[in-house]
């Protein structure tokens, strides 16, 4: 599938396009280094390698060797290194598999221009995790001065979606960590922001495993002074023999005295009337 059906930056090969463009020589190097030649990428946003992926990668690496070339550029201080741009995964995978020299491409780019590589490499190719990519984000604001709309742009999504990814490292420290850890998605934690009790909230969501639709009827109903108790088992008991007899979607909030309100949710005018005469039987 191509990025741009999926919808994720300009591309890899636009953004090689654009500085083989402006390179003086209008020239990318290509070469094969020593494995021990390359140091890994100050501006990688991805810090997490999912080792398995890693293994498997290795072994076709072992069986057909390094099909596209790592993207380097020149250290700065010694004229003899490179740095990785792109294909940090690939450079681990080939010291699993035992290679000493692997392909290259040198590009001649600065610092923005790699952490710009950097970041849609590993979007496009859906590795990074969401905190992950709002640090990346957070970097090419704080240490280029982009804005939420050139980097929108840049990774061709939607500016709200930036300003929501960027809005996830505002939540507390252990937070962050669930979601780096793959325990709390993005649309669980994002309702949490602002919440005075969230690492609270956010330990019970991971704990009973309430999904984000859930997370935000809850969140709302503790901002308005409800406890919903999606976590109590009789509540949500009745809650899905309702939706099961009815087929529609239904909420069922309970504040702390035993009062509250049933919401039955539907879309046509044929669903209130089934309700309607329901409720009139």
């Amino acid at each position: 599938m191509s990025a741009q059906k999926k919808g994720l930056g300009k591309g890899l090969s636009a953004l090689f396009g654009d500085i083989q463009n402006k390179n003086d020589n209008n020239e990318i190097q290509r070469n094969t280094v020593s494995i021990s030649d390359l140091q890994r990428n100050k501006f990688q946003p991805r810090i997490i390698f999912d080792e398995e992926k890693l293994e498997e990668l290795s072994l076709s690496i072992k069986e057909n060797g390094i099909i596209q070339p790592i993207a380097v550029r020149p250290n700065k201080y010694d004229k003899d290194k490179f740095d990785i741009v792109a294909g940090e995964r690939r450079w681990l995978a080939a010291q699993k598999a035992g290679l000493n020299e692997v392909p290259v491409i040198v590009l001649k780019i600065d610092d923005q221009k790699s952490l710009e590589i950097a970041i849609v490499e590993n979007v496009q190719r859906e590795d990074l995790n969401i905190i992950e990519e709002a640090k990346g984000y957070q970097r090419l604001s704080k240490e280029f001065g982009y804005d939420h709309e050139k980097i929108s742009k840049l990774m061709s999504k939607s500016r709200s979606h930036i300003s929501n990814t960027l809005r996830l490292l505002s939540l507390p420290a252990d937070i962050i960590g669930l979601l780096e850890e793959g325990k709390l998605s993005a649309g669980q934690a994002r309702p949490l922001i602002g919440m005075p009790n969230a690492s609270e909230i956010a330990e019970n969501i991971v704990k009973k495993r309430v999904a984000a639709r859930q997370v935000e009827t809850m969140v709302k109903g503790k901002k308005r002074g409800i406890s919903q108790n999606v976590d109590d088992p009789n509540i949500s008991f009745v809650k899905n023999e309702i939706e099961s007899k009815l087929g529609l979607n239904v909420e069922i909030m309970n504040k702390k005295n035993n009062t509250g309100k049933v919401v039955i949710k539907y879309k046509t005018l044929e669903q209130f009337d089934l309700i309607s005469r329901l409720l009139m039987k």
